[in-house]
């Protein structure tokens, strides 16, 4: 620590890095939800990054696909994986780690490193498509707006609105602050999400009702033919996918809930902090699970009420448009506008939480394979820089490439699942070893876990068997 020409001590940036663990980071943790509101945050900036490809895109894309016979996975897939993220963030608060360096952990490793993060990078390379195609999603919903040189839809307009997108994105988000990156779309999000809600409650008073026979019929435990694929994809993507599991962690430490329980000393006093902050990030998931929860269901009921009685499927650069359908349909062509302008907010929120979040799990990956120091600061910092700058340009590149959104974000949705199995392996072997046995959650949540662990398992080895066509037909 440095003093100032009049003597005044200045703290260094290391000092208030939230990835060092030290006694003058330490703070009470508050009690109850009233207090503990002020110190939520990692949730919403999930929240933002869930309601976008896979609730606007994936979700609307199976409900009108399959109709409301597959309700049930919906909710299902949103609730299975909640268990597996609060687990791994109990051990990044315990310890102040991100989760890559946790997974680099688990034996066995090639080399440098671990096979988990092997299997991470093939999902990321995966997920270049999915982004991708959220960069689309946002320039389509632009081009409609505003086109540039012609047809909205034609190459010249969507190629240079996902520059601008890109460009924009990188501008926004290089300062890499936190503060600005929780809040900067969660209000359109929220808004936009409870106005599908509003919508789809209202659907039985338009041309477009549902009944509860409907309802109940997709909470029946069935997948018709043909939506698998979807419905796979939609189960990766859905809720909390492995992705959103592992950067949580990220934003669990950048909130500071590790820095405040401090470096644990095995005294009576850090176990209280711990649990005190756990108790915080339990809080914090949940409320993060009902914004996307309600979403997800909205979502899939406009696309099942609205697009499947119509055979409307959204596909190609007309996903948008079609997407739009569930808007125009119900309250006339005026709602188009209003539609493209929430699809902005949502997946550009999606966009703008994937962006920092991407490029701290790809410095954290180089720094496991001992390219840099993850606790220098500001090499960190430096190269969380250089994946924001790449990140969106290679994304936009993937997009103006391939030109199908729908099928982009799908296929990183089949990834994201897979790459559960090994997300749910890595939770059990840092809990075994590294996550001190006062912090374990009671009976009730162990429980739970254990039975999301069997269901992603499950629905991963199934998910991994239908890529290679070893399913039965």
């Amino acid at each position: 620590m440095a003093a100032d020409e009049s003597g005044v001590m200045l703290k260094s940036v290391a000092d208030e890095d939230p990835y060092h663990l030290t006694p003058d980071g330490i703070k009470e943790p508050p009690k109850g939800w009233g207090p503990s509101l002020r110190y939520l945050g990692p949730g919403l900036i999930l929240s933002a990054s869930i309601v976008g490809s896979g609730e606007l895109i994936a979700t609307t894309a199976l409900g009108s696909q399959a109709g409301f016979a597959i309700l049930w996975m919906v909710i299902f897939s949103t609730l299975v994986k909640v268990a597996v993220q609060v687990e791994l963030a109990r051990w990044t608060i315990s310890t102040g780690q991100p989760a890559l360096t946790g997974y680099n952990k688990v034996p066995p490793k090639i080399g440098p490193i671990g096979w988990v993060n092997v299997l991470w990078v093939i999902m990321a390379l995966s997920k270049v498509l999915q982004i991708g195609g959220i960069v689309g999603g946002v320039a389509i919903a632009f081009s409609v707006l505003f086109p540039i040189g012609g047809d909205p839809l034609g190459f010249t307009s969507t190629l240079i609105w996902t520059v601008i997108v890109a460009v924009g994105s990188i501008a926004m988000l290089y300062s890499n602050n936190y503060s600005l990156i929780e809040r900067g779309a969660v209000l359109l999000v929220v808004a936009f999400s409870f106005i599908t809600i509003i919508l789809a409650a209202g659907l039985p008073f338009t041309p477009f009702a549902y009944s509860a026979g409907d309802i109940l019929g997709g909470l029946a435990f069935a997948i018709p033919a043909g939506a698998l694929g979807a419905a796979l994809a939609m189960f990766g993507i859905t809720g909390v996918g492995a992705d959103e599991i592992t950067f949580y962690t990220y934003w669990c430490c950048e909130k500071g809930y590790a820095r405040w329980v401090g470096p644990n000393d095995g005294s009576e006093d850090w176990e209280r902090r711990a649990k005190g902050w756990i108790r915080v990030m339990y809080k914090d998931a949940f409320v993060s699970w009902v914004i996307y929860t309600s979403g997800t269901l909205a979502f899939f009921i406009m696309g099942a009420a609205v697009l499947n009685p119509q055979g409307l499927v959204p596909e190609g650069n007309e996903m948008i448009t079609t997407l739009s359908r569930i808007y125009t349909d119900v309250l006339g062509e005026w709602a188009s506008i209003l539609f493209l302008v929430g699809a902005i907010a949502v997946l550009g929120s999606t966009l703008w939480a994937a962006i920092p979040s991407w490029s701290r799990m790809y410095t954290n990956l180089l720094a496991t394979v001992g390219v840099l120091d993850w606790q220098d600061t500001q090499t960190r910092l430096r190269w969380i820089r250089i994946f924001t700058v790449a990140l969106p340009i290679i994304w936009g590149a993937a997009y103006l490439f391939i030109q199908s959104p729908v099928l982009m974000v799908q296929i990183g949705g089949v990834a994201t699942g897979i790459f559960l199995l090994a997300a749910v392996a890595a939770v059990w072997y840092l809990r075994r070893t590294e996550i001190d046995p006062r912090l374990y959650g009671g009976t009730p949540f162990n429980t739970v876990l254990v039975i999301s662990s069997i269901a992603i398992v499950l629905l991963g080895v199934y998910s991994a068997l239908s890529v290679l066509g070893l399913t039965p037909s």
